[in-house]
């Protein structure tokens, strides 16, 4: 008689850290998903507007930018944190307070938009203390290493705690129902926490990703490389703080525009160096190296938007750096997490693969709609179908395999 298939239960997320904190963060990247498609398809005459107690643009800001990425963070952070720092593992039951306080806090921001402003605030500063929890343990676990190399884990960490000033931050403008303080929120919360941990979580392991498979070529990362492309990033977010003090001009736009195409074309030239055209024949790695282009695609889109000199033009890079560079990393990051310690092949198959490329037509779709404004209720509503596709079909599939123990038997 054959072994009866293994069963789901809740508490196999408790064997590894990244289970945990992947199958929370996809519950709520699901969720934000099928909300804001629910919002467009109200917004398309598909069924009424149902009543809201914030402008649902507010809420989309906040979670699409600071609500699910930390989630997917902290599963990385506790399972290859420890291994840079030189440190034990870290059980996923010391960090269940902690990613339980934060999902349940992005819930409650989700379903204040509907009922009352302060319980989305009220949800956000739930979520602020969550991931303050688990950046002050990441940033206990580089104190007490003695590891050598602590220059990635020290980053991610400054700007994990940057984070919770960017979160607390969110919090006060739902509390406030002030889109300028969210925008600000946001805006300081992605160019100073989200994108600066991508990067640097780029420049350590696609090299050494790509070398591995690729042993033709070197795992290329000298610090002073990661220190530019950080500078870079940093200049983002000056930008945006100008913005917000109304310092706005000639000048100003063209030192924007320049500091942004220089470091768009150094992103650029750098995947070229890193193996962009090689990794193209292993589906895993073109994810990441394709998912790395779109940062030196938002940086000159940005230059675009500053030359273009119209508001709305600046969505273009907005969405570039949300939906292409951080939604294909993630895909590329988390696939090869999930299927690492799963016990199953480091690969990409034929529905990753059609997820990931479905991701870049949502991405084109939402970019198409900024470009082209007579014709964005189709593609807005395109774009929200494809996200909710893909985020969707990646949460249902891998939400699956961590309640699920590993297929070739091991612990974890």
């Amino acid at each position: 008689m054959p072994d009866a298939k293994p069963a789901w239960h809740f508490s196999t997320l408790l064997a590894a850290p990244h289970r945990l904190s992947f199958f929370t963060a996809a519950c709520v990247m699901a969720a934000a998903a099928l909300w804001w498609w629910a919002e467009i398809m109200a917004r398309a005459g598909a069924w009424p507007s149902p009543a809201t107690a914030l402008p649902p643009t507010f809420v989309h800001a906040v979670v699409m930018s600071l609500g699910f990425l930390p989630l997917f963070f902290s599963g990385f952070l506790f399972t290859a944190g420890p291994k840079w720092l030189q440190m034990p593992d870290v059980p996923a039951r010391a960090i269940l307070p902690a990613v339980a306080t934060t999902g349940a806090g992005w819930v409650l921001v989700l379903c204040g938009a509907h009922l009352h402003h302060l319980l989305s605030a009220l949800g956000g500063l739930l979520a602020t203390c969550g991931w303050a929890m688990l950046a002050g343990r990441f940033i206990g676990l580089l104190r007490r290493s003695r590891a050598r190399d602590k220059l990635h884990a020290s980053l991610i960490a400054v700007a994990s705690a940057l984070g919770v000033l960017a979160m607390l931050s969110a919090a006060a403008g739902l509390a406030l129902n002030d889109y300028r303080v969210i925008h600000l929120a946001a805006q300081l919360g992605l160019w100073l926490f989200i994108v600066p941990v991508y990067v640097s979580v780029a420049h350590r392991m696609i090299p050494f990703f790509t070398a591995s498979a690729l042993p033709i070529l070197d795992a290329w990362r000298p610090n002073w490389l990661l220190w530019t492309l950080l500078s870079f990033v940093g200049l983002q977010g000056l930008w945006v703080v100008t913005d917000a003090l109304g310092w706005q001009g000639v000048i100003l736009s063209s030192l924007r525009a320049f500091s942004s195409v220089a470091g768009g074309l150094l992103v650029l030239g750098l995947a070229v160096r890193w193996g962009l055209v090689q990794s193209l024949r292993i589906r895993l790695l073109a994810m990441l190296h394709i998912g790395f282009v779109w940062l030196g695609l938002t940086l000159c889109l940005d230059a675009v938007a500053q030359l273009m000199g119209d508001g709305l033009w600046n969505l273009l890079p907005l969405h570039a750096l949300t939906m292409g560079f951080l939604g294909s990393i993630l895909l590329a990051m988390a696939t090869r997490v999930s299927c690492g310690h799963s016990g199953r092949t480091l690969t990409a198959d034929n529905l990753a693969w059609g997820l990931f490329w479905g991701l870049q037509v949502a991405v084109v779709l939402r970019l198409s709609a900024i470009v082209w404004p007579a014709q964005s209720g189709w593609l807005l509503l395109g774009g929200a179908t494809a996200w909710l596709v893909v985020m969707g079909g990646w949460a249902l599939r891998y939400g699956r395999w961590y309640g699920l123990p590993r297929v070739d038997g091991r612990p974890g």
